[in-house]
């Protein structure tokens, strides 16, 4: 299908539904007003749904690239209202499989060589099927179960021209739209594009399989399939074939003596220890990509599949979430507004009194409720909604991490009716602070960035010298250098500072620990010589920084 021919379907999809209810005819210019009303779709009759069904109904008949475009946009309660967001939870990826033969082709074009060869057995039909790819059962020559994924044939062509008129739609929202500028429409189909074209590399999925493996590994909360990278390219990927109970199949699960309290603390747990001790998660986690591992019913294991789509923070981000999370806990209103305000999630010259008592009249009615009553996640989102009358812009690092959160807590609703996923989170978070900054975090810090330090300082004087020598040199005016000087010289005096109550300060919590810890006086007694050679260029930099 040419891109013309693409365009023309999908302007009929759009009179069909009658999608112009979503344009802001209000904000637009007269010719274009003009143009609207001599529009096609006004000979389409309204249809008797209302606009988040007929939304809805319109992307699953433009297919799979729309499709995934609205399950993410179904996360975005912070840009739709509540009506559409819930309609778009519906959206269901079927798509019909593509021909064996064709998969075959695939394979034995990025392996190079007959699947006769590559495999003891190959099925036929497909396991599964979905809009970038389908799933064949196989087996290894050694004998090892493996599911085999295969991109969709053509479909990095179908996706660039609808992401093009994607492009085009969200550019002339952003323009002409009442809210297109704080809503960054470009911004959101650009992180889409990030995504999907992530999901049509399989060695990135492979690698993100793998990634996860090594952070969960011997874990009893979760199993990861190993990949099978002999037999793994970017249009094809091989992985170990898994067997448990869909996470869903509730009755499946009470029947096999499951604990569905351990299981849904579990999940919780899953994914607080992914977004704040690795900050890598699984960000695809609603049902068909759950498993339930049934060996011991009392401490079942999860297992997860399909490693597509993944989600990080920066450590700045890390630390601002879990702060205000534990201020939510605490009703700490005023320095959730303030940490917003720090984090640059609301403009800088918002008036914190104003931001504190919104967020107070959100949150005071919730927390009154039994807090097994209360979704972790929709309060969020409802946090989130409030802030947007501060002109909160999108956080797209958060996008991913608010639907993983509530795929987290609607799956142990459903296993779990009383779980109460705030008492779970709370003290996880209050652990997770106090090693990260607590004499722990200090010394993994100094671990980390010392050498660095180390590195850089000889060349710290010279490069503060060679700066004053141009300002000296090239000012506007005599008064200006001086004045120039005089501040670069305060800041020389202030980093020496810092240096040393940062030495200092690890001397001092290093003496604690030898004092207090007999494993600490024996890793004393062990320490490999470069240890003691960069605590003694460290005692250098403090005798010369005190002259």
């Amino acid at each position: 299908m040419t891109r013309l021919q693409r365009l023309f379907r999908i302007t009929w999809v759009f009179c069909r539904y009658r999608l112009d209810v979503f344009l802001p005819m209000a904000e637009l210019p007269g010719p274009l007003k003009v143009l609207f009303l001599l529009a096609p779709w006004h000979v389409f009759p309204q249809p008797k749904l209302d606009r988040g069904d007929r939304l809805r109904l319109a992307l699953e008949e433009l297919g799979p690239v729309f499709v995934k475009f609205g399950q993410i946009l179904s996360t975005r309660r912070d840009l739709l209202p509540d009506d559409m967001a819930d309609s778009l939870k519906t959206l269901q990826d079927r798509v019909p499989p593509f021909p064996s033969d064709a998969a075959r082709t695939i394979i034995e074009t990025s392996l190079g060589a007959p699947v006769s060869e590559l495999f003891k057995a190959f099925g036929t039909d497909p396991m599964a099927s979905a809009s970038v790819a389908q799933v064949h059962a196989a087996t290894l020559l050694n004998g090892q179960d493996v599911v085999v994924k295969v991109l969709r044939p053509g479909i990095e062509k179908v996706i660039r021209q609808d992401l093009a008129l994607m492009y085009l739609m969200a550019r002339l929202l952003e323009k002409y739209g009442a809210e297109g500028k704080r809503l960054h429409p470009v911004e959101v189909v650009a992180d889409y594009d990030a995504t999907i074209h992530d999901e049509l590399d399989l060695q990135r999925e492979a690698a993100n399989a793998s990634q996860l493996r090594r952070n969960f590994e011997n874990s009893s909360l979760i199993y990861i399939p190993f990949i099978d990278w002999d037999y793994t390219r970017k249009s094809v990927m091989v992985m170990e074939r898994i067997h448990g109970i869909p996470i869903a199949d509730v009755p499946a699960l009470e029947a096999a003596g499951v604990n569905l309290k351990v299981l849904a603390e579990k999940g919780v747990e899953i994914f607080f220890t992914q977004v704040f001790r690795d900050s890598f998660f699984h960000a695809d986690m609603h049902p068909g990509n759950i498993f339930v591992d049934v060996t011991n019913p009392a401490d079942p294991k999860y297992i997860a599949i399909d490693f597509g789509i993944v989600g990080t923070l920066a450590p700045e981000d890390q630390s601002y979430l879990a702060r205000n999370l534990l201020a939510f806990f605490r009703r700490d209103y005023r320095q959730v507004a303030q940490l917003h305000i720090q984090s640059g999630w609301v403009p800088p010259d918002t008036r914190v009194n104003e931001f504190e008592a919104a967020i107070r009249t959100v949150c005071e009615p919730i927390f009154e409720k039994p807090l097994k009553d209360i979704s972790f996640g929709h309060f969020l989102l409802r946090l989130f909604q409030t802030a947007r009358r501060f002109n909160m812009e999108v956080q797209p690092q958060l996008v991913l991490l608010q639907k993983t959160l509530l795929n987290v807590e609607g799956l142990g609703r459903q296993l779990y009716p009383e779980l109460d996923l705030w008492s779970t989170a709370q003290p996880f978070l209050e652990s997770w602070m106090r090693k990260r900054i607590g004499p722990s975090g200090l010394i993994k810090s100094l671990q980390t960035h010392l050498p660095a330090w180390l590195e850089q300082s000889p060349e710290m004087p010279q490069l503060v010298h060679d700066a004053l020598l141009q300002l000296r040199g090239a000012g506007p005016t005599e008064k200006q250098n001086q004045d120039t000087l005089a501040l670069l010289r305060e800041q020389q005096r202030r980093t020496d500072r810092r240096w040393r109550r940062r030495i200092t300060a690890l001397v001092l919590v290093g003496a604690a620990m030898i004092g207090t810890r007999p494993e600490a006086r024996e890793w004393v007694e062990n320490a490999p010589l470069w240890t003691w050679a960069l605590l003694a260029a460290a005692g250098a930099l403090v005798m010369r920084g005190s002259r």
